[in-house]
């Protein structure tokens, strides 16, 4: 038995679904999305002639306010409410992850890079490269300790 080549799915934001075919996914009447459009639960994208466009993240959304609606018998203003705070929330991860970003930058452009100091057997002090072994320096003290042996200040 052949198999056909799959298709390449489009992405869940791409709006792809008219009114009709979002309605039966997300198991409601066309009626209803319209209602949702109109409150501004769900937003669908327009097309020129102004048209309905619904992604698969759309209808995902459909599913889950008609969750929300019947299954916990939550109200369409605390829906909104509801997907207000989501959104809400879903920003600031984005924010913590920016800043957190813009933090390790920082900290690595304070440190002067990716340099590390240590104290070598004798006592003197090494630079290196992070990730790299101290190097002795010439004429250093070399007793029965290596410079593998070094001890090495690591901040995070």
């Amino acid at each position: 038995m052949a198999t056909r080549a799959s298709a390449p799915r489009p992405d869940d934001e791409a709006p792809v679904f008219v009114i009709s075919v979002a309605a039966e996914l997300a198991g409601m009447h066309a009626q209803t999305l319209r209602q949702y459009d109109r409150l501004g639960l769900v937003t669908p994208s327009r097309t020129r002639g102004g048209g309905r466009r619904y992604s698969a993240r759309d209808v995902e959304l459909l599913r889950e306010v008609q969750r929300l609606s019947q299954e916990e018998g939550v109200s369409l203003s605390g829906i909104a409410r509801i997907l207000e705070l989501e959104n809400h929330v879903e920003a600031l991860r984005s924010r913590v992850a920016e800043l957190t970003r813009e933090v390790e930058r920082l900290e690595v452009a304070r440190s002067g890079g990716s340099r590390v100091f240590s104290v070598g057997p004798g006592g003197e002090i090494l630079a290196s490269r992070l990730g790299e072994r101290p190097r002795r320096r010439p004429g250093a003290a070399s007793g029965v300790a290596s410079a593998s042996q070094a001890l090495v200040l690591w901040r995070p």
